[in-house]
């Protein structure tokens, strides 16, 4: 993931960028897998790890499990020895179950508000009602990390009187953090889930396809 200054970039066949924001695709992976991992991964990673600060035995929801920023903090949760309850759809469950999430709820049928409790992170990247109910599910100093900002307006009040943290992500690039990702994924303990490649030529077509998990990736092939 490069730092670009002005935006994301665009969809091409090269792109430069400054040698510092590189690293070694892991040899566990293939080109496709390293292809979907840094924009996901890092949001995920940024968001548990260097936001929330989870470890061993922390409480953790992921709101979205088996989308293609669930799909891998649910792993790197995991790889952090933490307790992962993940919210899905049931058509998705066995595939979050395989990911090693310790709890998967209906996210149709569940009402979080009586099944969830004590919890130190919530990752959020649903919306909706959620959030309002997330933040009553949080321990005081608990974190909930939304991919959107105007998720947490309305819920700012309340977070501050609980003594919860909020935090929206806005992903960077961090040589650290993929480093990490990398030695993650060269342990076998975090691998990206390709729901479907499209030619570079599609690329319309695959930026409007929706997909039940994992990433999308665009190939040059």
């Amino acid at each position: 993931m490069l730092p670009f200054t002005h935006g994301h970039g665009a969809y091409a066949q090269y792109a430069v960028g400054p040698a510092r924001a590189f690293v070694p695709k892991p040899e566990g992976l293939d080109h496709v897998q390293a292809a979907a991992l840094p924009m996901a991964g890092l949001t995920a990673w940024q968001a548990l790890v260097d936001t929330a600060g989870i470890g061993e035995g922390s409480r953790v929801l992921i709101n979205g499990a088996a989308g293609g920023v669930g799909h891998l903090a649910v792993q790197i949760a995991k790889a952090h020895g933490a307790y992962v309850i993940a919210l899905a759809s049931a058509q998705n469950a066995d595939f979050v179950r395989s990911l090693g999430a310790d709890e998967v709820l209906d996210c149709t049928t569940t009402d979080i508000a009586t099944a969830v409790k004590d919890l130190d992170a919530v990752l959020e990247s649903v919306g909706g009602y959620y959030p309002a109910k997330e933040v009553k599910l949080l321990k005081p100093g608990g974190a909930l990390i939304a991919t959107l900002p105007p998720m947490l307006a309305s819920i700012a009040e309340e977070a501050a009187q609980r003594g919860v943290r909020l935090a929206a992500i806005f992903v960077e690039a961090d040589r650290l953090g993929m480093t990490a990702l990398a030695d993650l994924a060269a342990s076998g303990r975090l691998t990206p889930a390709i729901s479907a490649t499209h030619p570079l030529e599609q690329a319309g077509a695959a930026q409007s396809t929706k997909t039940r998990s994992g990433k999308t990736v665009l190939t040059l092939i």
